[in-house]
């Protein structure tokens, strides 16, 4: 999550958008508006996924409260090791993998994490491009299941064919058109 800025929604009332920002400001939005339940629609504008409303307090993703510094500096060091956002799971490998694993440097945790830097940075654009493919689907399905050409923009979409999508949401009403192109802007980037 960016600690910079607040996570964002876009609401929409049939194929218009009526309001847009964080969380906060789209439900003061819609309070406002005082429209019957069901006749908008809400999405995470990260992920494209239809988020419901009225959502529950703590639903909406916010930024965390900033920590305060403590005045003091503990009277004891602290036993163990450091905190540093370390989460244990469990890895199942085969005892050839754990063999190699224990030779590397560091050990095998701190090749698992070597190991897995290197594949975000080497398929990172790769990545971003999936990502934006699967929010603009999950937009446009939730949205326009109905409005014509849906499926061949869906094709073009996964095909990789941002010519052919242009032209089959040409047809879209505008606010959808415009979302959808945010949506979508690093879907057909290599």
């Amino acid at each position: 999550m960016d600690s910079q800025h607040p996570p964002r929604c876009t609401a929409f009332v049939h194929h218009r958008r009526v309001t847009d920002g964080p969380y906060a400001h789209v439900a003061q939005a819609l309070a406002d508006l005082d429209l019957p339940a069901g006749s908008f629609l809400v999405f995470d504008d990260a992920t494209g996924t239809q988020v419901d409303y009225p959502w529950p307090p703590g639903y909406a993703p916010e930024l965390p409260a900033p920590s305060e510094a403590p005045d003091e500096p503990p009277t004891s060091p602290a036993v163990g090791r450091p905190k540093l956002g370390v989460v244990a799971r469990e890895v199942t490998l085969l005892p050839r993998h754990w063999e190699w694993l224990s030779q590397q440097r560091g050990g095998a945790s701190a090749a698992l994490r070597r190991l897995v830097d290197g594949a975000r940075n080497a398929h990172a654009s790769r990545d971003q491009m999936r990502q934006a493919k699967e929010a603009s689907y999950r937009f446009m399905s939730a949205i326009g299941g109905d409005l014509p050409g849906f499926e061949e923009a869906s094709r073009a979409l996964f095909a990789h064919n941002a010519a052919d999508f242009s032209n089959k949401i040409a047809l879209w009403p505008v606010d959808v058109q415009t979302y959808l192109a945010w949506l979508s802007r690093n879907a057909f980037t290599a």
